[in-house]
């Protein structure tokens, strides 16, 4: 029995009683570990393809031990330039010992759900952004005369005067608006 399983995103054909050298895994040396991302699995002539994973299938393993892969270099060079550069890699590796493929019945590892909250400082944010298009409205409601002749003498200034305005009336998140709501803002 074989079987085609991702472990630490890389695949691998692996049998019983097979040692593997993986990207290092997060699991102390002499532990198990179990991995549910089994892509297919082989016993004889029965070949089971999961879609993308097979449901309940599980490979289970045991951490022999971490250690440093060989050393790779890496060396660059432009010809005609005098440029070179030498440098040299050695991959974290883990080696891990297959000891069981189950092919159904095996439950999945718990997955940690984690829940977006908003942060205090956008909450805040967002709330005096709302509170000036709310104004907006009551602003509107009054005459239209007054306020076409506000927006064309506002609609002169600039718009680093239009903020010291905003400031000075305490409209809040006015150093993020533009020149048309800012004039909206003030009138």
């Amino acid at each position: 029995m074989y079987a085609i399983v991702e472990i630490a995103g890389q695949q691998f054909k692996v049998v019983k009683d097979q040692k593997v050298f993986v990207h290092r895994l997060a699991t102390e040396e002499g532990k198990a570990v179990s991995f549910d991302n089994v892509l297919l699995i082989g016993d004889g002539n029965k070949i089971t393809v999961g879609a993308p994973a097979i449901d309940g299938a599980q490979v289970g393993a045991k951490v022999l031990k971490h250690l440093k892969g060989d050393k790779v270099i890496v060396f660059k060079k432009k010809r005609r330039k005098g440029f070179r550069k030498k440098n040299g890699h050695r991959q974290t590796l883990s080696e891990i010992v297959i000891e069981s493929i189950v092919a159904s019945g095996a439950k999945k590892a718990p997955v940690a759900k984690v829940e977006a909250k908003p942060s205090p400082a956008k909450a805040e944010k967002v709330a005096p952004a709302k509170e000036v298009k709310k104004a907006e409205p009551k602003v509107e409601a009054k005459t239209a005369a007054p306020k076409a002749k506000a927006s064309q003498d506002l609609s002169s200034l600039t718009v680093a005067e239009l903020r010291e305005m905003a400031k000075a009336k305490e409209i809040t998140g006015y150093s993020s608006m533009k020149k048309a709501d800012l004039i909206a803002a003030l009138s």
